[in-house]
């Protein structure tokens, strides 16, 4: 149902905690699970911090695209920062969805710092039974 398009996620991930935090022009990596869940495909994105207004989500044809900003918290003109761990800035995950979801019905939900989406399978994904027809219904054709 997923196909993993960045096989250097995690060396992108270094580099990002070298380098500092994502930009809109150059995100940082956003972790996922994605699994199967009845009839839907469910993918949590982490977004701990991120309010939703903050959180762009897009679909073009199968492309899923999750981009959420972490800014800093408001602060008083007399706080002087003496650590800061937690990232900040632009994150983005970006996932090609098989055709046998259905990209119309996308639900999104965000609770506790997960954002959740839920894509329905594709009725014709779905397994079917299929009739067999009776034999006096064949025609045969004499040529």
């Amino acid at each position: 149902m997923l196909m993993r398009t960045d096989p250097f996620r995690e060396l992108d991930r270094l580099a990002q905690q070298l380098t500092g935090s994502g930009t809109w022009t150059r995100p940082s990596a956003m972790p996922m699970d994605a699994y199967r869940e009845g009839d839907e495909y469910v993918v949590a994105f982490d977004v701990p911090g991120v309010s939703p207004e903050a959180i762009d989500i897009d679909v073009e044809r199968h492309m899923l695209t999750v981009k959420a900003e972490r800014r800093p918290a408001v602060k008083a003109d007399d706080v002087q920062m003496d650590l800061s761990e937690r990232p900040l800035g632009v994150f983005s995950r970006q996932i090609v969805l098989a055709d046998t979801l259905d990209t119309e019905h996308i639900t999104a939900d965000c609770d506790a710092g997960v954002l959740t989406l839920r894509i329905p399978i594709a009725e014709r994904a779905k397994p079917r039974r299929i009739t067999i027809g009776r034999e006096s219904s064949r025609k045969q054709i004499s040529g």
